[in-house]
């Protein structure tokens, strides 16, 4: 058995470890756009990193999430995109200075 395999085989029994142990902690839901799943369509749903770092599984599954493929790809290729660009493509948005309404009563009390 060469060493690729080897370590293939590793990954993947340390991936369905943790599998195992986040479907049975967290409900069988998308963490982004609430798709449920059932036994049927399961293989869809995976144990996202939050932090990127796939060796670590804290037991109490803090690092994880269930997250659709759809959106389990988006969210490495926002991440992917982060590392290339050192930002996102989001927009920030500048709090309001403007208030409409801050002269509202002399404007009620005009006519009077």
């Amino acid at each position: 058995m060469s060493k690729t395999t080897s370590g293939m085989q590793a990954y993947q029994q340390q991936e369905e470890g943790y599998r195992i142990k986040a479907l049975r902690l967290y409900p069988w839901v998308c963490g982004r756009c609430a798709r449920e799943f059932e036994y049927s369509n399961l293989r869809e749903l995976t144990v996202h990193h939050i932090d990127h770092d796939h060796n670590n599984n804290p037991d109490d599954g803090s690092n994880w999430e269930l997250l659709c493929i759809y959106c389990h790809d988006n969210e490495h290729n926002k991440y992917h995109e982060y590392v290339l660009y050192g930002g996102t493509t989001e927009q920030k948005v500048v709090a309001a200075t403007h208030n409409p309404f801050a002269d509202l009563k002399a404007l009620l009390n005009k006519d009077k």
